[in-house]
């Protein structure tokens, strides 16, 4: 086991308290701070903190594969490292956005790179062949937009908004609210001219202003729709004239409480809107924007890429063995464990072998390897754990810990030989 020192990344959305004070800094932070980086992405690789120079867990993957991932992976992820571990504070909403499949990353990687669109322009969609999907679990109430809600329900909240302009694709909703029916309205929404954005975007936060002041309505305090409304009021405050805020519609508002855990998928629109969590996704950067930015929307790209299968948030319950809870999402390319460590427990094993980055967020921990040394870890610091160190346990300091670990979505069967416990991407 190593030290890791991670990079933090001031994006505008960020908090000035959370990472901040998660890392003993001063608070609040001279600048946003949206998310502190744990791994060995190309543009911010994790520091090795007892090597000599500016060595990163780049440099460690290259050096000994074999021992950094452990048999048979070394081959299969063929020196790349899988997952991404963040810390995310957002104080503002994300852009809408979702991610590709395998399939369609690769296609859309081999199709741009023959195009020769340079991987660092504005317009390029698929800056890797890889996919992204990820998972978020929450340190805190953490809010966000998630997959397209039950479009019958989509139907009630338009019409409790009695938007004028708005009544025709209602009603087009209403003749067909299924995933087909969805699309449509969605198309027809990010295809409008700007001058209709112009004029529809305020005549339904017009209608948000109305319900949120008609005691009893659903948008009423208390009411069914309460938090969608406020959360559209404060989108197109936020971004006016963006097209965004009416796909925001469709979207399942999502309220996480502390230890909860968000999966998006690939075709999955969401966004972020506040709140601080560990995040955990593929070591990729293919993002697809449909709104709430100004950056480049590809349309048409959106449109193939977009799940517009509807229905609740795609929130996953965890496998809990005593202070132990595992995450496991649907792709090979990560897996996350949550250990609420106390002194009583004696040593919690992780429960994850290959390569793995563990972090704590409260308190106090020893992290012992099978095949290493002891590593003491205060609040806000990280070790990496390369396959060759084998079983890692965690012991409490004095108080309780909160300590996460991230590793891949493989494990090794009966026989010995690995397979992926989460399915395909």
């Amino acid at each position: 086991m190593e030290l890791l020192e991670g990079t933090v990344r001031p994006y505008a959305w960020g908090s000035r308290t959370h990472i901040a004070a998660l890392l003993g800094e001063p608070v609040p932070s001279p600048h946003p701070e949206a998310e502190l980086w744990l791994g060995a992405h190309h543009d911010a690789p994790s520091r090795l903190v007892e090597r000599p120079g500016e060595s990163t867990l780049l440099h460690a993957l290259a050096d000994d594969p074999d021992a950094t991932f452990g048999a048979g992976r070394a081959e299969h992820w063929r020196g790349r490292f899988p997952f991404l571990l963040k810390v995310l504070a957002a104080d503002e909403p994300l852009s809408l956005q979702t991610h590709p499949s395998a399939e369609q990353a690769a296609a859309g990687f081999a199709r741009e790179e023959a195009s020769g669109i340079p991987q660092s322009a504005p317009e390029r969609n698929y800056r890797d062949p890889l996919p992204k999907p990820e998972i978020l679990c929450a340190l805190e109430e953490f809010h966000a937009l998630a997959g397209f809600r039950d479009a019958s329900v989509t139907v009630r909240l338009l019409r409790a908004l009695d938007v004028d302009c708005l009544a025709h694709h209602t009603e087009l909703l209403a003749a067909q609210p299924d995933p087909d029916g969805l699309r449509a309205l969605f198309t027809t929404w990010i295809t409008l001219p700007q001058r209709t954005v112009d004029q529809l975007v305020p005549a339904l936060l017009d209608g948000c202003v109305r319900l949120a002041k008609t005691p009893g309505s659903p948008g009423a305090p208390g009411g069914e729709f309460e938090r969608e409304v406020r959360t559209l009021l404060d989108l197109g405050e936020r971004y006016p004239g963006d097209g965004g805020v009416l796909a925001a519609l469709l979207l399942n508002r999502v309220v996480l409480a502390e230890g909860e855990c968000l999966f998006q998928p690939a075709g999955s629109p969401h966004a972020y809107l506040s709140g601080c969590g560990i995040e955990l996704m593929a070591n990729s950067d293919n993002v697809l924007r449909a709104g709430l930015t100004p950056k480049h929307v590809d349309v048409p790209e959106l449109l193939r890429i977009l799940d517009f299968r509807c229905g609740p948030p795609p929130v996953i319950r965890p496998t809990v063995e005593g202070p132990r809870a595992v995450f496991t999402a649907p792709s090979e390319h990560f897996r996350l464990v949550r250990l609420d460590v106390g002194p009583d427990d004696g040593p919690v094993d992780l429960g994850i072998d290959g390569p793995r980055i563990v972090l704590v967020i409260r308190g106090d921990a020893e992290l012992r390897a099978g095949q290493g040394r002891a590593v003491a870890l205060a609040q806000g610091r990280a070790v990496w754990a390369p396959a060759a160190d084998g079983p890692v346990t965690v012991h409490a300091g004095p108080g309780r810990a909160l300590v996460f670990a991230a590793g891949d979505g493989w494990t090794a069967g009966p026989n010995g030989a690995l397979g992926t416990i989460g399915g395909a991407d």
